[in-house]
């Protein structure tokens, strides 16, 4: 990503310059909007999303075996849900092309696989900078 903003709060970016064309690696406004300004809520899904990235990043680096192409479906597919439902956008985008290149058998499997481990610790990073 092409320093991308870590946060992005109404009136202020932190952490780099926003490039509009790459997803936020936390959106919190979307986050607020999700638990209707619940504060509370607002660590708990955090720190949830955070422990089950985490461990789904583990099994994503695992290497790949023959025939497991459907359990990493299902983890970037549910990867993808979770990270929408906080507004870690950037995991969002990489867990759905992750997930498509998976679909279609696509050979550029393994480095979008890459690519989504690493968003995965910058949505990390951004939520540890934020708890």
């Amino acid at each position: 990503m092409a320093n991308p903003a870590v946060v992005d709060i109404p009136g202020e970016i932190l952490s780099g310059e926003r490039n509009f064309e790459e997803p936020l690696v936390l959106d919190l406004v979307h986050l607020s909007r999700q638990t209707f300004g619940d504060h509370a809520l607002e660590v708990e899904l955090l720190t949830l999303f955070e422990r089950q990235a985490a461990h789904l990043a583990v099994r994503l680096a695992d290497p790949r075996c023959p025939g497991d192409s459907r359990a990493r479906l299902e983890l970037a597919h549910m990867l993808k849900g979770s990270a929408r439902s906080v507004g870690a956008l950037a995991v969002a985008a990489s867990a759905e092309a992750y997930e498509t290149a998976l679909r279609h058998g696509d050979e550029a499997e393994a480095r979008l696989c890459d690519a989504l481990v690493v968003d995965i610790e910058a949505a990390r990073a951004a939520i540890a900078e934020l708890l």
